[in-house]
């Protein structure tokens, strides 16, 4: 398997590039616009033929490049069942598998930061968009966020898997890339709560600014970046 953990300097997202050795089918989670040509020549270095492409969900703080990367390898994109974006083509069911080559990626509906979050957990590693991040949590105040539905689908799903699983973020602010789901259950202080009606008291009282450009990077998001 081939594996790269891509970083963009202005919103802090990272992307992931996963492929098969054997087939040279490969998959990109969360494309950041601006970086399409970098992924591009990334392909061509690695010799891998870009077949779909992920958004974990509807991005706040950047442009998605999933179309300028379906017109230029005719890859397939892919979201959630539960998007507004009507341009895409694959829309994944909670617990349904994602084929790529001899890879199979889980795809798990995860509402909370959006209502339309998704995670995706291939084997041991879990790329966890915004919904859990590393000492923290995707924040529940915009694009019919839920802090609610967040406590559940942590609590309740991703806390429930192993705990060597592998966590891999949309974002990150602080220069962390990797955690694991028994590290963030011990030290993420948004976790050492005793009940829901704990969690949402945390997460309705952050007095989070929005994000810049929300509402041009929605819109053009749920074109898919177009």
């Amino acid at each position: 398997m081939i594996f790269k953990q891509l970083f963009d300097q202005k919103s802090s997202t990272y992307t992931y590039l996963i492929a098969s050795a054997e087939g040279r089918e490969a998959l990109i989670i969360d494309p950041v616009l601006e970086n399409v040509n970098q992924y591009i020549e990334l392909l061509k270095q690695l010799d891998l033929r870009l077949v779909k492409v992920i958004d974990t969900h509807i991005h706040a703080d950047h442009v998605t490049g999933a179309s300028k990367l379906k017109d230029i390898t005719k890859c397939s994109t892919i979201m959630g069942d539960h998007t507004p974006a009507e341009s895409v083509e694959i829309k994944v069911k909670d617990d349904e598998y994602i084929n790529l080559d001899n890879l199979k990626i889980r795809a798990m509906y995860t509402p909370g930061h959006t209502s339309d979050s998704y995670c995706f957990l291939m084997d041991k590693q879990l790329f966890s968009g915004d919904t859990l991040l590393i000492n923290g949590t995707g924040r529940t105040d915009f694009q019919n966020g839920s802090a609610t539905d967040a406590y559940n689908s942590i609590f309740n799903k991703l806390l429930k898997l192993p705990e060597d699983t592998l966590l891999y973020p949309a974002h990150d602010y602080k220069g962390e890339k990797v955690s694991t789901i028994g590290k963030e259950k011990k030290q993420n202080p948004r976790l050492q709560v005793n009940s829901v009606d704990e969690y949402v008291e945390i997460m309705n009282n952050l007095n989070l600014k929005k994000p810049k450009e929300i509402d041009f990077n929605v819109a053009k998001n749920i074109n898919l970046g177009a």
